[in-house]
């Protein structure tokens, strides 16, 4: 790792992957005044970063002098191909410090991306997030990260700049379960919101009254506030959909088994949350769980015009 890397004036950055999450969390390291510069294999979708002061890059290959590069992929297969397959990060002379991935992707194969990067000489940390793009935008993200802490120390800094915690939980790769197991509660208290939602609306309560009332009860959260507006207005703009949390299900469930840990709360979900992805409505919010538990109990739901606070600064 180059001296560089430590460098907390202006770290040398580069980006892989500018999704809705990952543009969002590249756009906070710019703002913050690193020196960052983003691909993504659509490249248009990279170029909202200019706007504050980050670079495009044209090829993978313009990364490999970062002294730190940060991705956020979909699935493990993609993490692997940005770092090792054809021009791949890794594939060429020289290499950047540090990898930081803020997928979701399963133990197993953090764990051999980790031991891949070790034999490159790079070092690899796991950095999984908990939010959505709007909480990214908001600096609202939490992270949780794992692998050698020397490394963390170097990059805690970066990390700090992306959302209001950064929680390390120790070596190897176990902030993967830990965003797995966060994961899971996301899908299990949504469909129970869902539920407990539809069911004071069928017994004649508004949602957002129901909603309003929850929110700043004991039970109320920094989730279910900022879930309100999408269960108020009925406004599924994706972000998060129910593949994706279909997938971490998926991944959940193999380590319950791995681990011989019963979860049969958990299972029960994972179906419910199967039929979402079997209604087609695959491009939309996962908060369609709602929708679903409403046509289960007989009960047509109808957008609800009231201004409701999200939790995140402003008013939705």
């Amino acid at each position: 790792m180059t001296d560089s890397t430590t460098n907390r004036s202006r770290p040398r950055v580069g980006w892989i992957g500018t999704g809705r999450m990952g543009v969002a969390m590249a756009a906070r390291l710019a703002d913050a005044g690193v020196d960052v510069t983003a691909w993504n294999r659509t490249i248009a979708k990279a170029e909202p970063l200019k706007e504050h002061g980050a670079s495009v890059a044209e090829s993978l290959a313009a990364l490999r002098d970062r002294d730190v590069v940060f991705t956020t992929v979909s699935t493990s297969s993609v993490l692997e191909q940005v770092l090792f397959g054809d021009d791949g990060l890794l594939t060429g002379d020289a290499a950047p410090g540090v990898v930081v991935d803020s997928s979701t992707v399963s133990v197993e194969s953090s764990a051999e991306v980790r031991r891949a990067c070790a034999a490159k000489g790079v070092a690899y940390l796991a950095a999984p997030v908990s939010g959505n793009p709007k909480v990214a935008r908001a600096g609202a993200l939490s992270l949780v990260v794992s692998g050698p802490r020397e490394t963390y120390d170097q990059v805690a800094h970066l990390l700090r700049s992306l959302g209001r915690s950064v929680t390390y939980v120790g070596e190897g790769d176990t902030a993967r379960l830990v965003k797995i197991a966060h994961n899971l509660m996301l899908g299990v208290v949504t469909q129970t919101l869902a539920e407990i939602t539809v069911l004071a609306e069928k017994g004649g309560v508004p949602r957002h009254a129901f909603l309003a009332f929850l929110n700043d009860s004991v039970m109320g959260s920094a989730f279910t506030r900022y879930k309100s507006p999408a269960f108020v207005h009925l406004d599924y703009t994706p972000t998060f959909t129910p593949p994706l949390l279909r997938k971490d299900f998926d991944l959940g469930l193999a380590a319950a088994r791995a681990l011989d840990v019963p979860m049969p709360v958990t299972a029960l979900t994972a179906q419910l949350v199967q039929a979402s992805v079997g209604t087609g409505r695959v491009d939309e919010d996962f908060a369609i769980l709602l929708d679903l538990q409403a046509a289960a109990s007989g009960l047509d739901l109808k957008p609800e015009d009231v201004a409701v606070d999200d939790g995140l600064g402003d008013r939705s």
